[in-house]
């Protein structure tokens, strides 16, 4: 067993928590979101207690007693102490930092909860729009929020098919991130392994090119790539055709068989009967591996099952009352 320095565990407890693609319970948690992404979390999580809450009221009393009594359980501090209690329990990660934010922010969000519900501005709009001045407005970006700008022809911010650089936030250049199936300033164009397969005045719709394509492609199937893939190859009749890696080349070392596959190739090891197979099972071997031996129907058995086959071979045959030939020598006959 390996014995490890108490002085090093805390040292391989931090070398284990940065390992990358892993993040522990403890490091969402504590995670810090950025400004508005902090803000938008605590807002988030107080909008699902409002909705976890709606169909509560004050204890004892029902709708006629709330009208009668001036009190209304949708606007109370009973609600609110409710939807407070559990706040921030529920984000994925920044939890830590979900809680000092409501103990930082808890006067205002007692000030928007009194405003009348009618007409109050979003939680998010007066918190962390109005009041921290961290968010912006949707498709408003940058320091001082400004519009997003980049129109489509067809009247939509990046054509409909993208996002605004920092939309919402207090950050970004306002230009279009496209979704991964458009281009272009305006995201008004299909990318590299994609084509146009529906398009008119007002919408564009980029369709994934066949897995045998590299890069372009002018439409559907293996007939419309520009170029093909590794493992394909151009066929002037039919596109990119798949290449059977194992007739071509053999890539398999001699304790493995080829199975070929869409594009590429694996490599399955031999029965453990094998030395050398071109198939799997112990009736493809190329020869038989040591400790086992080729039975009358050309399957490589284990040394013991081999003799156990002759054997019962031999009792069945003298049972049958034909026990088998020996074998004998023919002596030369002499010459007259």
């Amino acid at each position: 067993m390996l014995l490890v320095p108490l002085a090093l565990l805390p040292c391989l407890a931090l070398v284990s928590s940065l390992e990358p693609g892993k993040e522990t319970k403890d490091s969402k948690t504590n995670a810090r979101l950025p400004p508005c992404g902090a803000c938008t979390n605590l807002v988030t999580s107080f909008e699902a207690g409002m909705e976890r809450t709606k169909r509560g009221k004050l204890g004892g009393g029902d709708a006629a007693w709330e009208e009668k009594s001036g009190q209304k359980y949708a606007t109370s501090e009973v609600r609110l102490a409710e939807i407070t209690e559990q706040l921030c329990k529920d984000v994925t990660r920044g939890e830590t930092q979900c809680h000092h934010h409501h103990g930082e922010w808890e006067e205002l969000i007692e000030e928007w909860w009194a405003m009348d519900m009618e007409t109050r501005p979003s939680m998010r709009q007066w918190l962390c729009v109005d009041k921290q001045k961290v968010c912006c407005e949707t498709n408003h970006f940058g320091a001082d929020c400004k519009p997003c700008e980049v129109m489509g022809n067809n009247g939509k911010l990046c054509s409909g098919n993208g996002k605004c650089k920092g939309g919402g936030t207090r950050k970004g250049n306002g230009k279009c991130s496209c979704s991964k199936e458009y281009d272009g300033e305006e995201c008004d164009k299909c990318s590299s392994g994609f084509y146009e397969s529906f398009k008119d005045a007002s919408k564009l719709l980029c369709s994934p090119c066949h897995k045998a394509c590299a890069g372009y492609c002018s439409g559907p199937g293996p007939k419309a790539c520009a170029k093909c893939e590794k493992g394909y190859e151009m066929n002037t009749e039919h596109g990119c055709m798949d290449i059977d890696e194992c007739i071509v080349s053999k890539p398999c070392t001699k304790d493995k068989f080829c199975v070929n596959t869409e594009g590429t190739f694996r490599c399955m090891a031999c029965d453990k009967s094998c030395d050398g197979c071109d198939s799997d099972g112990p009736d493809n071997c190329a020869a038989c591996a040591e400790g086992f031996q080729l039975n009358k129907n050309k399957v490589c058995v284990t040394d013991k099952a081999a003799e156990e086959e002759k054997l019962k071979e031999m009792l069945d045959a003298a049972s049958d009352g034909n026990p088998p030939e020996e074998e004998t020598a023919t002596e030369p006959k002499e010459e007259l």
